[in-house]
Parts: structure tokens; sequence; C-alpha cells
């Protein structure tokens, strides 16, 4: 196939990029570039023949026409979102006009598309989102494909936002599309503000680890690596308008993750040994959902999709990926808000 991803120069939109570039299929990355991006995530395909680039705004209209209508993709993956909880909570604007906007005009200009190809019947459109749509759980249960919405930050309303457009282009207009909501990724390339790499490379200079609350909040822990090859799998097989919730089966409270992320750090720099002693639980941030947790017997059973990596094996390998790839975070650390608490509003 070709495929046309938006935010591939981002963490898991790279990640895509690179597996599907590797299995052989046209990749078209569609990317503005914003803070998060980085053209090193994709370094390793940037030269293959089957790998081509255009800088480009969700915002913009125009340019997505103009995408679209040069390179003529079989299939769009729709991950270029702004994603981070906190800088949601400090600036909602840019995740309502990139996360719902964005998705508003991507679908009108698929649509368009669409129908001036002749509605092919193999054209797909995936939309990737989050569990967090579904909002925060008990200490028991699991989220579901048919789990009610309940968005609690800015950041995962405009998710939700974006999913109900989705649907909405599916059933009114008939667009073929497939969805995904999947549990927290982690991995190489992660841009150095999210949870794992903060714990990393605060360990490695010897600087506090914050630790929001108690450190008792629960996430379903999943390998990019892994979430890539899913996402590929239900782009190929998914049905239409079909929803699919992608987990790790990993799941972990904060605080548990993090020291064993510090015993990493023992291990292979014992410089600051015991990382430990360098955990500092700070003020919780507003709307901080307890716990998340996913029910992926539908990917399982349907598309025969389970994950590869343990959170132990992932955390194992992620550390090491830090340690020998100073080069590619080090310059990422003077970017905006990085290093920053962020979201105490």
């Amino acid at each position: 196939m070709k495929i046309l991803v938006t935010g591939g120069a981002g963490f898991i939109g790279s990640a895509v990029v690179r597996l599907a570039v590797r299995r052989g299929h046209e990749v078209v990355n569609l990317d503005a570039m914003t803070y998060a991006a980085n053209a090193g995530n994709v370094a390793s395909v940037s030269n293959s023949p089957l790998y081509a680039f255009e800088q480009a705004d969700l915002r913009d209209r125009a340019a997505l026409d103009r995408v679209l209508a040069d390179h003529q993709p079989d299939a769009i993956m729709h991950l270029a979102a702004e994603s981070h909880v906190d800088r949601s909570i400090d600036g909602p604007g840019d995740f309502i006009e990139t996360n719902i906007t964005g998705t508003y005009n991507l679908l009108e200009a698929a649509r368009a598309y669409w129908v001036g190809q002749g509605r092919p019947e193999g054209f797909r459109f995936h939309h990737i989102s989050t569990d967090e749509v579904f909002g925060s759980l008990g200490e028991t249960g699991q989220f579901t494909e048919d789990t009610p919405y309940d968005p609690r930050s800015p950041y995962s309303a405009s998710k939700a936002a974006s999913d109900h457009l989705v649907r909405a282009w599916h059933e009114t207009y008939g667009l073929p599309v497939v969805l995904t909501n999947c549990s927290n990724n982690y991995g190489p390339f992660h841009f150095p503000e999210k949870l794992v790499p903060v714990v990393i490379l605060n360990a490695l200079h010897g600087r506090p680890i914050p630790v929001y609350g108690d450190g008792g909040n629960v996430r379903d822990w999943l390998y990019v690596e892994d979430h890539a090859d899913a996402l590929l799998l239900v782009l190929e097989k998914g049905d239409l308008g079909r929803s699919y919730n992608i987990g790790g089966e990993n799941e972990a409270k904060n605080i548990d993750l993090v020291r064993t992320i510090c015993a990493h750090m023992d291990r292979l720099r014992p410089e600051h040994a015991p990382h430990e002693r360098l955990i500092t639980f700070v003020t919780d941030r507003p709307g901080h959902d307890r716990r998340y947790a996913i029910d992926p017997t539908r990917i399982r059973t349907e598309l025969g999709w389970q994950p590869s990596v343990t959170v132990e094996e992932g955390l194992a390998r992620t550390v090491e990926w830090y340690l020998q790839n100073e080069d590619w975070w080090r310059p990422l650390l003077s970017r905006q808000g990085v290093g920053e608490r962020l979201g105490k509003a």
C-alpha cells in the first residue's frame, strides 16, 4: 500500500513509519514539525525510495488537498495530535485547533479525495486515539470498545471529539474508517517530557525524579513497536466502522514503574545509585485519572493480535536505548517547556 501517515515525525507516528517502510509499504509522512516532532525519529528510513516527507499543518486544508492529489495514497493513518496532558491544561487552544479542527480538515480532504477517486473499495481512513477518552476506572474493570466516553482533561476531550467526528463521517458520508484506542505508549524516541524519559534522564543526571500525587495512578503500558504492529494490522484487516482497543496487558502503578527504571539505572549507570532516593512526590495535576486498563479481547479474537513485549523487557530496552542515544535526546532538552513542571493550573 501507499500510506499517508500524519504526525509521522512524532513518537508513535515514527514507529509506524519505520515499520511500514520495513514491510515494503510506500509511506508519505505528513508532519507540521511542531515542538515534539523530530526528523531524527525517521532518519533510518529517510533515504528509502519508499519514503516521502511533506511538511504541512492539519489546519491548512489547501495543503492537505495538495498532498493527497500529489501522492494519491491508498490509506490514511491519522496520528498527528497534540498529546501532552499537562500542556493541554496550560494551553487548551492548541489542542482544540489541532485535534478537533485539524481532524475535521483531514476528514473533509479525505472525503473529497475518496469521492474524486471513484470511492475505491480498498481505501481506509484509520484514526488513532487514546484510552483517555474513557475517563478513569476504579480498582477493578477494564475499558472496552463500548465503554461510554468520559474525558476529564482538555487533551482527552479534544481526542474524544475527534473520535466522534470520524464516526460521524463514516455514518453520514460512508467514508471507510477504522478506529483504535491505545493505552500508554513507551519506548525509543519518546519525547523527553513524558514520564518514562523524564525518569531516565533525571536519574542519569542525579536530579529529583518527580512523581505526581502518591504515585498510585495505574496505567496499562504498551511498547510503541508493538503498537505500530497492531495499527498496521487494523489498517489492513479491521472491519470498516469498527473500533479496536489496543493494550499492552501490562498494568502498573506509576511509582512501581519509576522504581523499576531506577533499578535498571542502578545496574547500568551506578554513579547516582541508589536512584530511588531521587524520587520526589509533587502536587498532583488537576483531573489526573486514577486508573486506565484496556480489555484487548476484540483485537485478539478478531485479528489475532497480542503484545509481544512485557513491561519489564520493554523498560530494559528503553533505558538502554536512551543511554546509547544521547545525540538524539540532548538537543531536545532545550525545547520550550521540557524539564519544567507544566499543567499546574
